[in-house]
């Protein structure tokens, strides 16, 4: 037997030799420098942010400190406040109000409705139960938005199946007189506040969801059985323990459905009444009316207002249940 049979094979070196040419000497900077490397990574996505969405939201800010000529309709490209001012308005300042209350009801709702869901399905629901939790929350966020939208039209009309639940159970009075009040009522459901209200809870509710169930898991079994060996009754455990603990998530949750609410202008075009909300006075101003100085300006007030929501979130540490 000779002795290469017997003696092991050398093992590979743990340093390779250097390549030559272009590539290995880039292979070789990149080694030595990762920076470069990390720099040269995020320069098309920054780009891309800085560009088109930065540049984009800037572009905004800057048409709406112009203005519009009255006598011929044009834009006075001069810096003045005068559009902002136009935004206290009656008009205008009831379609801001209109907004933020419709966004502030739904996300309260939201909340009041995905709580009991997002409980069951962090401390009980287990394997099959939980894949069909997250398969029901999801499944809704699959299908088109307009073909949910003109489901619940349906829904809501006069002749749907809503107002055929009311008049088999006798309660058709109910939602008549539901219906007769000035501010939520209308000619039916599909054209009135309270169905753009429905509709929205519906379309964002699995955005409310899944922060609150993300939250609701990282509280620890143990606090809420000590809280329970030390005489607490299942409210004062709720209210001490479990509501504190979730709130991140909620708050999480607040953020998706507030600002989605504020933004959005497809729902309300198409369920509801002919009073605007924020994104369809946006749409309007620079469609028809051309006036795109109004039409940036009530753009930039969802993003104040949603600036300065999430800076409070931030300090509730929302952040850390998204």
């Amino acid at each position: 037997m000779s002795m290469d049979a017997v003696l092991p094979a050398p093992a590979a070196p743990a340093i390779l030799p250097a390549k030559g040419g272009f590539l290995g000497a880039l292979s070789d900077a990149f080694w030595r420098r990762p920076a470069l490397l990390l720099l040269l990574m995020l320069t098309p996505p920054l780009l891309w942010l800085g560009i088109i969405y930065l540049g984009s939201l800037l572009a905004l800010l800057l048409q709406s400190f112009f203005s519009i000529d009255e006598f011929s309709g044009l834009i006075n490209r001069e810096f003045t406040l005068k559009t902002y001012g136009e935004l206290l308005l009656p008009s205008n300042l009831d379609i801001i109000l209109r907004t933020v209350t419709m966004a502030a009801l739904v996300t309260l709702a939201s909340a009041v409705v995905a709580f009991p869901i997002a409980y069951y399905a962090a401390r009980y629901a287990r394997g099959k139960w939980k894949a069909l939790f997250y398969l029901g929350v999801m499944l809704p966020l699959w299908s088109s938005y307009l073909v949910k939208i003109y489901a619940w039209k349906l829904i809501l009309a006069r002749e749907g199946i809503l107002t055929w639940i009311f008049e088999k159970l006798h309660l058709s009075w109910l939602l008549d007189a539901w219906l007769g009040l000035p501010i939520v009522g209308g000619n039916s459901l599909s054209v009135s506040f309270t169905g753009t209200f429905i509709v929205f809870v519906y379309v964002w509710l699995p955005f409310m969801i899944l922060p609150i169930q993300a939250a609701l898991e990282r509280v620890p079994g143990n606090l809420v059985e000590a809280s329970a060996d030390l005489g607490a009754s299942p409210r004062q455990t709720f209210s001490n323990v479990i509501f504190p603990l979730a709130l991140p998530g909620i708050v999480a949750g607040s953020i998706f459905t507030f600002s989605l609410t504020l933004g959005d202008y497809i729902i309300p075009q198409i369920i509801g009444t002919s009073r605007l909300f924020i994104g369809q006075a946006v749409y309007a101003h620079q469609g028809t009316a051309g006036n795109i100085p109004l039409a940036a300006a009530f753009t930039v007030v969802p993003v104040v207002i949603m600036g300065f929501y999430l800076w409070a979130a931030k300090r509730m540490g929302a952040f850390d249940a998204l």
